[in-house]
């Protein structure tokens, strides 16, 4: 049996585990655990983090032998912890927050942009009003309140800066479905930011 190398692509080793390997799944582990770990945070929260870090690689471990090596064992392994982080989000019992649906940009009948130019100008310079500390703490209050359809694909496109093609995959989608939640998330997102920045002083 070839021995696991730390230089070892990630579907080789995972073929090794697969047979039994140890050490082979412990170099997987180390490879994923910072970024599994940091799509847990964002998907849920700081506090579930490290039970869907745990729960994503011991499925991940028990299920070795269905992955196939169709799609990157990247883009399996991340489509397990989203599972397992959509499965806590619905099993918790949060208090339930006000969705950013409301603030998408509006329009007129004539298909005009509602909001002013005043509005979309404040918009333009909301990093020059926000320091980067606030805004960053803001921006997590806010991805908090996407609701889960588009929190999920924003995260992994823009956050985890994954392929629109591997978001697909990981989610079960379309790619044209990935892009359409992902700017209609960018949107909630921007508009309830520019709405922050209308009420400072």
């Amino acid at each position: 049996m070839p021995v696991p190398d730390a230089d070892q692509s990630d579907e080789t080793l995972a073929a090794l585990a697969a047979s039994g390997d140890g050490r082979a799944f412990e170099l997987l582990v180390g490879r994923y655990e910072g970024r599994i770990y940091r799509l847990a945070c964002r998907l849920t929260s700081e506090t579930d983090a490290p039970d869907v870090l745990q729960d994503t690689f011991l499925q991940a471990y028990r299920h070795l032998g269905e992955f196939r090596g169709a799609s990157r064992f990247g883009t399996w392994l991340y489509r397990i912890a989203t599972n397992v982080c959509l499965m806590r989000r619905r099993a918790a019992s949060r208090r339930p927050s006000e969705s950013l649906e409301s603030f998408l940009p509006r329009f007129d009948e004539n298909g005009t942009h509602a909001d002013t130019p005043e509005t979309l100008s404040r918009m333009s310079h909301l990093d020059e009003r926000l320091d980067r500390e606030r805004l960053a703490e803001r921006a997590r209050a806010a991805l908090d309140r996407l609701p889960e359809t588009y929190r999920e694909a924003f995260v992994l496109r823009d956050l985890e800066e994954l392929p629109t093609a591997e978001v697909a995959e990981t989610l079960g989608l379309e790619p044209a479905a990935v892009r359409q939640r992902v700017h209609r998330a960018r949107l909630m997102l921007r508009g309830f930011l520019n709405d922050l920045a209308g009420r400072m002083p």
